[in-house]
């Protein structure tokens, strides 16, 4: 009798798994339309989600247009900061905008030795064998261009002089030119203001001479030299180079500064030539000894 119950069960475990198996298999398989016990129950659990899933999704609305709101207080909040400083910046623009008017109108009716009207040109030649004296430029006398016009370099700096112009083209002669008359009146800056002449160039050390600065004069490396606007040619302030080194001259009357030129004379392709504003002195009474001080 036991063995006849046990028989029983193991039969109806198995054809349980049978049925089931071929409830799975039934239900995988593609079909247009659901079974009625699996139309209610799909019914079933979708209303329960939707019961359950409404009050969810307003709790979590309400959730982020909280977070929303906070975001937008703290936005509004600093925008507000901002617009008070952009109203404090307008204020300052304005005045600073009066003040400067104002300040043109003053220097319109004073001359400076700084004023000076660029006119840019292109390197279009140099001689190899006088790399360092000589370039010529494609600029000239149609373009304004006159001899002794200052010439600066892309970034600025003092390279040389117009020694001579054509028509539609320059000579310039450099500051590195082995050229005794080729003087140039420069100052150092510093507290104590000294001036002197550039007078040569120290080919192996790469280095201009400013000459004639008095003997009792301090003078410290990296200090700036400029242009003193003093030579009646130049403009005042075209920056030269910084002091690298301070020797006394021979007899020890003078100093003489060696000037590290801010500008590359190996390699220039870009000018700009200044004519200077302020109207120039009379030059017969500033040369000495048929040498002429720019």
């Amino acid at each position: 009798m036991p063995q006849f119950f046990l028989n029983k069960r193991l039969i109806f475990l198995l054809v349980s798994i049978i049925i089931l198996v071929a409830l799975i298999g039934f239900s995988l398989r593609e079909r247009e339309e659901l079974t009625l016990p699996e139309q209610f129950l799909k019914d079933t659990t979708g209303w329960i989600q939707n019961v359950f899933s409404k009050p969810q999704g307003y709790v979590t609305e309400f959730f982020e247009d909280m977070r929303d709101l906070q975001n937008t207080y703290s936005e509004n909040k600093e925008l507000k900061s901002r617009l008070d400083e952009l109203a404090k910046l307008e204020a300052d623009v304005q005045q600073l905008t009066k003040e400067n008017d104002e300040l043109r109108e003053i220097l319109d009716k004073k001359e400076s030795l700084r004023a000076y009207e660029p006119t840019q040109a292109t390197v279009i030649g140099r001689n190899p064998d006088r790399w360092h004296e000589i370039l010529i430029i494609n600029k000239g006398k149609s373009n304004g261009l006159e001899p002794n016009m200052a010439v600066v370099s892309a970034n600025g700096y003092l390279i040389g002089k117009v020694k001579s112009t054509q028509q539609f083209t320059s000579t310039i002669q450099l500051l590195s030119a082995m050229d005794p008359t080729n003087r140039i009146s420069a100052e150092i800056q510093g507290e104590d203001e000294y001036f002197g002449t550039i007078e040569g160039y120290d080919v192996d050390r790469e280095l201009l001479k400013l000459k004639r600065i008095p003997y009792d004069a301090k003078i410290e490396k990296d200090q700036n030299v400029v242009t003193s606007g003093l030579g009646g040619i130049f403009p005042e302030g075209l920056p030269i180079g910084k002091v690298v080194d301070i020797e006394p001259d021979e007899f020890g009357l003078n100093q003489t500064a060696f000037v590290k030129p801010g500008a590359n004379f190996y390699n220039i392709r870009n000018v700009m030539v200044v004519k200077r504003e302020m109207d120039k002195p009379d030059l017969s009474e500033m040369i000495d000894d048929e040498e002429e001080e720019l």
